[in-house]
């Protein structure tokens, strides 16, 4: 097995901006953890930055200060850095060539927002015959309200991982991610 690690949008946006991610509990030291245990194993890593296609768009505005990585994550070692306007990390990119350079036949999900981002890549990877590994605790999001109804984060968060968990992704922990990758 040959995997890669997709850390995805952790942008100011989320933590000082119009988007605050609270659920889960410890969610950035959890993707901290798996990106310093990629770069002690050589497991390659993308980190993914998100931008709204709108010049003047009031959130992830390219080059703003919310559009910024987050500078723990900016700090720390990855293989390539790739910037998409869509919610799948795969759309209008070249994470696709990427990953079939590097010869991953399974990628690993940790990032924002699980129901989002995170969910529509992994769907977009198991679409493209690679495995999906789904961090439960390496992904995270927020309470939701719109006109379709309000969810609290856990709600949302546990409702992803349910369907993820169906068909497309091995949910699993960051632990149990160390642990499978040590085997």
């Amino acid at each position: 097995m040959s995997r890669a690690l997709l850390v995805i949008d952790i942008q100011r946006e989320y933590f000082d901006g119009a988007l605050p991610i609270t659920h889960p509990v410890g969610h950035l030291e959890q993707i901290l953890s798996v990106m310093d245990f990629a770069a002690d194993q050589k497991i390659p890593t993308a980190v993914i930055r998100h931008h709204q296609p709108a010049a003047d768009s009031p959130i992830f505005r390219k080059n703003s200060d919310m559009w910024q990585l987050h500078p723990e994550v900016e700090s720390r070692p990855r293989d390539i850095l790739i910037d998409k306007q869509m919610p799948g990390s795969f759309t209008g990119t070249n994470l696709g060539d990427w990953l079939q350079q590097i010869g991953a036949d399974t990628v690993t999900i940790a990032g924002y927002m699980t129901q989002m981002c995170c969910d529509t890549t992994a769907r977009q990877a198991f679409h493209r015959g690679f495995k999906v590994e789904f961090l439960r605790d390496a992904t995270g999001t927020l309470a939701v309200e719109n006109e379709g109804g309000s969810v609290t984060g856990e709600q949302l968060h546990t409702a992803t991982l349910v369907a993820q968990q169906m068909f497309i992704s091995d949910v699993i922990d960051h632990q149990q991610w160390t642990d499978r990758c040590q085997a």
